[in-house]
């Protein structure tokens, strides 16, 4: 029997899973689950990478105590944060996170030097005030200079456990520097943020064998013998390898945590002047294809309201709360900038409401109603540009992740969606995670099969479209035109 650990980790947690397949289906087990977040460091958010490292050590001693004897491992993180490397393939500094405020006015100076068509046109990726071109920007000179290496952070945790410089692709192609086809950064970019062509890794695909772990990190853990391979190593790209889709109908993924990612697979990328418009992306995903996206500021809005509310309330009370707040309704476009890492967000949502003129929500109930009825409808709004864009007639959705177990927000969606939807994995970047190496170790002989295997290893809820959709026109149609007001203050 083959032993597979995944480690995933997003910007609030990380977990690691053991699995193994059992009669064609995916068995996994959590072994490992922790905490993750920024801190401030000379006044930079910044991760603790060495913090990372260590639980991902701490996983593979739980799996040896379990009699685990070999095993695979594969790491999936977040996106667009990177670490420099010096000649000793020493850390130049810490892993400044994307939520850090140097990049908010950046973008502004890049497009001095290079269009925004340009930009998209070579790399067909969105523009977000912290992805890596803009960072790498911000950066000083002299640690730019410094720098032996480029790394991301799943290729810098797979490189202290392998000693292997690599970039994976997936992850790669969110710094918005990768050309669209190939595997070559562009070199018009580069020059921009003074980075040199060779100070990246060499790029593999997910399914790579990178190595077995290090001896002398054997000789100072008990641990397994485990061969690491790369996976989809950005975490969205695991989760929809582990999406299931439907055979038969035109569908959409929807990756729902922190982040909101929804789009759809495709073999060729589209860099369409609608596309360009719209805020998609042209991410990579396994084996050649792309995952056409948009990025949405997803369960974080309502992570941060409760933290800074000032009496604690559970997720499950709040979407109670909510629930008996449904007449209640102000239209937020969640997009915007000012909500990636407000001061207070309560705060930011009552100031949106004011600037444009509506309702102030002033109790926990108006706030949490608030973020779950804006955040179906920017799915809504979503959706619909995915069919004017790529000509699909999208019918279902299959959300995946974290955020699909917030059943409130799930028929929210079906209602303003006018979409079949599909609920499950929550645990789809675990699965997706998994399937790259197992499907490179011959455990599967193909994305179909080991989305068929996703498929029975779960217990999927389906919602059907709502027959009653009365406000359904109105309300996205009131959400355009109070964000479109906001977009002209």
């Amino acid at each position: 029997m083959k032993n597979y650990i995944a480690v995933d980790i997003g910007a609030s947690s990380g977990r690691a899973v053991l699995a193994h397949v059992e009669d064609g289906d995916i068995k996994i087990q959590e072994i490992n689950r922790f905490a993750n977040g920024f801190t401030t460091q000379n006044q930079q958010e910044v991760w603790d990478v060495d913090y990372l490292f260590d639980e991902i050590i701490i996983s593979l001693e739980r799996a040896k105590t379990l009699g685990v004897g070999s095993s695979y491992l594969s790491i999936d993180t977040w996106g667009v944060d990177y670490i420099f490397l010096d000649d000793k393939s020493k850390r130049l500094q810490e892993a400044v996170s994307y939520r850090d405020t140097r990049t908010n006015h950046t973008m502004e100076k890049v497009f001095q030097l290079i269009t925004k068509h340009d930009i998209y046109n070579k790399t067909g990726i969105q523009f977000l005030q912290f992805n890596t071109l803009f960072q790498l920007y911000e950066e000083c000179k002299s640690v730019k200079q410094q720098a032996e290496y480029i790394l991301l952070v799943p290729d810098y945790l797979n490189f202290r456990l392998t000693g292997r410089l690599t970039n994976e692709v997936t992850n790669l192609s969110t710094t918005q520097l990768l050309d669209l086809y190939g595997y070559n950064l562009n070199n018009e970019l580069l020059e921009i943020v003074d980075i040199k062509p060779q100070q990246f890794a060499e790029v593999v695909e997910p399914g790579t064998y990178l190595g077995d772990v290090r001896p002398d990190i054997h000789k100072l853990h008990n641990l397994p013998e485990t061969c690491v391979y790369a996976t989809a190593s950005h975490d969205t790209a695991s989760a929809v390898l582990g999406s299931v889709g439907h055979s038969g109908k035109d569908w959409a993924f929807l990756s729902s945590g922190t982040w909101s990612l929804i789009g759809q697979e495709l073999s060729e990328p589209i860099v369409s002047e609608n596309a360009f418009n719209q805020g998609y992306s042209n991410e990579r995903g396994i084996q050649g294809t792309y995952r056409f996206l948009k990025n949405i500021i997803g369960m974080w809005i309502i992570q941060r309201v409760r933290k800074d509310w000032p009496k604690n309330y559970t997720f499950p009370e709040m979407v109670k709360q909510a629930q008996q707040h449904t007449d209640f309704k102000v239209f937020v476009d969640f997009n915007d900038a000012r909500f990636i890492n407000p001061n207070n967000m309560v705060e930011a949502i009552q100031t949106y409401c004011i600037e444009t003129g509506q309702s102030v929500p002033q109790t926990i109930g108006e706030l949490a109603q608030t973020v779950y009825l804006n955040l179906a409808i920017i799915y809504a709004v979503s959706i619909e540009a995915l069919n004017e864009i790529t000509g699909s007639t999208i019918e279902v959705i299959n959300i995946v992740g974290g955020g699909s177990n917030n059943e409130y927000l799930n028929e929210l969606t079906a209602y303003y969606t006018n979409c079949d939807i599909i609920v499950g994995p929550v645990e789809a970047t675990v699965f997706g995670n998994l399937a790259a190496t197992m499907i490179a170790t011959e455990q599967f002989k193909d994305i179909a099969e080991a989305r068929q295997a996703i498929a029975q290893s779960n217990m999927l809820q389906h919602i059907m479209t709502p027959k009653d959709t009365t406000d359904r026109i109105t309300d996205i149609n009131l959400f355009k035109e109070a964000t479109q007001y906001a977009h002209k203050l």
